[in-house]
C-alpha cells in the first residue's frame, strides 16, 4: 500500500464548501478516505457530490463556529456515528480594517472562529485520538502566522496563535500517537483572494514577491494537507508546513 494511503479512514473537515477546504476534501477521498463535513449551513452538495464521485463515503453536519455552544453537541452527533482518523481545521474567517479602527465584534468574532473553534475542536476529536493512540489533526494556518500584515491585525494574531497551538498540542500529544501540524498556504487563487487579484497594482506587487512568479491553485495546498495526514508524516509533528512558492525565502 502507498504510504500517502487513506483507505479506512475517516477525515472531518471544516470549511469544505469551496476553495482550498473542498480541494482538501476531494484530495483526501482521492487518496481512499471517507469524509465528514463540518460547514457553517447546509450548503456542501456540490463538494458531496465530488466526493461521491470518487466513490468515497461522505456526511455533513451543520454547525456554526462562531457559536461555541453549537460545536460540542455537533461533534457528539459526529463521534455518534463512528471515529474521526483525521482531523482538518481549515475553516477561518477575516475582517480587515485599521486596527484603530476595529470593532470589538470583529476582533472577537475572528478570534472564535480561527483560534478558540480550532482549539475546541482539537480537543474533542483529539480526546479520542489520544485513548485510541492514533490520529492526525492539521490546522490551516498562514503567511501571516509569521508576518504581521496590514490592516489585518484580528487575523494575524489568529493565525500566530494557531501555530503556536500546534506546537503546544504536538509536545503533548506525540507521545500519545497523535500527529498535529498545520499547512500554512501562501497566496491562492480563491473567493476570497478575488478582490486583490482583481486590483491590477496589488496583485503585481504580491506576484512579483513570489519566487514561482504565480499565486497558488487549491489543489497544490490540499496535496501537503495529504501528506500530513497520511502515513508517510507519522514521524512529522508539530510542523507548520509553508506552501508559499517560496515566499517567505525572499
Amino acid at each position: 500500500m502507498s504510504p500517502f494511503a487513506l483507505d479506512g479512514r475517516t477525515a472531518l473537515v471544516t470549511g469544505a464548501r469551496d476553495g482550498i477546504g473542498r480541494a482538501t476534501a476531494l484530495a483526501l477521498a482521492g487518496a481512499g478516505a471517507d469524509l465528514v463535513l463540518w460547514g457553517h449551513h447546509d450548503n456542501l452538495d456540490e463538494t458531496v457530490a465530488q466526493i461521491e464521485a470518487r466513490g468515497a463515503k461522505v456526511r455533513t453536519v451543520a454547525a456554526d463556529l462562531a457559536d461555541p455552544a453549537t460545536i460540542r453537541p455537533a461533534a457528539r452527533r459526529v463521534l455518534a456515528d463512528g471515529e474521526i482518523h483525521v482531523l482538518v481545521n481549515h475553516a477561518g474567517i477575516i475582517r480587515r480594517g485599521p486596527a484603530l479602527e476595529t470593532p470589538d465584534d470583529d476582533w472577537s468574532d475572528v478570534l472564535q472562529v480561527n483560534l478558540s473553534s480550532v482549539f475546541l475542536l482539537s480537543k474533542l476529536f483529539g480526546g479520542p485520538m489520544c485513548e485510541r493512540g492514533s490520529g492526525k489533526i492539521i490546522n490551516v494556518a498562514s503567511m501571516l502566522s509569521f508576518q504581521g500584515g496590514i490592516n489585518v491585525a484580528s487575523y494575524a494574531v489568529s493565525k500566530h496563535a494557531v501555530a503556536g497551538l500546534t506546537r503546544a498540542l504536538a509536545n503533548e500529544w506525540a507521545p500519545l500517537g497523535v500527529n498535529v501540524n498545520a499547512v500554512a498556504p501562501g497566496y491562492v487563487a480563491t473567493g476570497n483572494t478575488a478582490a486583490l487579484r482583481a486590483n491590477p497594482v496589488r496583485e503585481a506587487e504580491i506576484r512579483g514577491r513570489i519566487p514561482a512568479g504565480r499565486w497558488a491553485v487549491p489543489d497544490e495546498i490540499a496535496g501537503a494537507v495529504v501528506f500530513l495526514a497520511s502515513p508517510a508524516a507519522d514521524y512529522v509533528h508539530g510542523h507548520v508546513l509553508a506552501v508559499d512558492g517560496g515566499w517567505l525565502a525572499r
